[in-house]
């Protein structure tokens, strides 16, 4: 921990004014120099915090840079985390407006809703399947503030793990009755294949990124509560979308998830 707490608020609001002007700013490791992960998550929790001030509210956490492709793409090559709030939860809506993003990217993954609370350390994969009441199909629309997706894991930290929205899938599937490491998924853009892969891509198994997860989260204080949702990370590649585009992920023996976009992002 490097940052005084005056330039971690200022990181934090800086970052949280890109958001609310759909404006990026350059990369902040490239600007501080001595910026480290702990750093990174303390401008998170500020950014997050102007956010939870204006209205919305924490109803779950998301990891990120958990699959090779995605690591590839950014050059991040460690998990990270960020907190979802109640105003990226797209499910209800007809379509994904990229009007409220920046530079956005979609990937396919998997969603836990919980039944209990979880709290780590020493949190277990079968100790997450036993607390989640139901998985779904989903998409998270990854966004960044940082310029041309310039970014470093503190960067990404920082930047609440380039949350954009996401969008749960109506398919609910018992994790019990459900092999989900080896469950396929296939991801279609515009009804053409576009990947397919495994939950084994995402560190092994999506309940084994959740529990490390949890105790990671629980080293800092932080349980999962009932009722949240985790996104698991991408078993997908990044795919690029614009107006018009229409994006269905299909997992085996689960169901699939379907979401379009409609407007124009900011980039």
């Amino acid at each position: 921990m490097n940052l005084p707490e005056q330039d971690v608020r200022r990181l934090g609001d800086e970052l949280y004014e890109a958001w609310c002007a759909r404006a990026t700013v350059p990369a902040l490791r490239e600007r501080v120099p001595d910026i480290d992960i702990d750093d990174a998550y303390r401008i998170q929790l500020r950014m997050v915090q102007r956010r939870v001030d204006a209205g919305e509210s924490i109803i779950g956490k998301k990891i990120g840079v958990t699959s090779k492709p995605v690591q590839d793409f950014l050059g991040v090559y460690q998990p990270d985390f960020g907190q979802l709030t109640s105003a990226m939860d797209c499910s209800d809506q007809p379509y994904v407006d990229l009007g409220r993003l920046i530079q956005p990217k979609a990937e396919a993954e998997l969603a836990f809703v919980l039944k209990e609370d979880l709290a780590g350390p020493g949190i277990s994969a079968m100790d997450v399947i036993r607390a989640t009441d139901y998985v779904v199909p989903c998409f998270e629309i990854v966004d960044s503030r940082i310029h041309a997706w310039n970014i470093k894991i503190q960067d990404t930290v920082a930047d609440n793990a380039s949350c954009g929205v996401f969008v749960l899938g109506a398919s609910r599937g018992d994790p019990l009755a459900l092999d989900i490491t080896l469950a396929g998924m296939v991801l279609e853009k515009n009804g053409e294949l576009h990947s397919t892969s495994a939950g084994a891509a995402v560190q092994g198994s999506p309940a084994s990124a959740v529990a490390w997860l949890a105790n990671t989260l629980g080293r800092l204080g932080i349980p999962f509560r009932a009722g949240e949702v985790i996104l698991s990370g991408s078993q997908s590649p990044l795919v690029e979308v614009a107006d018009g585009d229409e994006l269905v992920c299909t997992v085996g023996g689960l169901g699939s998830c379907r979401v379009q976009f409609r407007g124009r992002s900011a980039a």
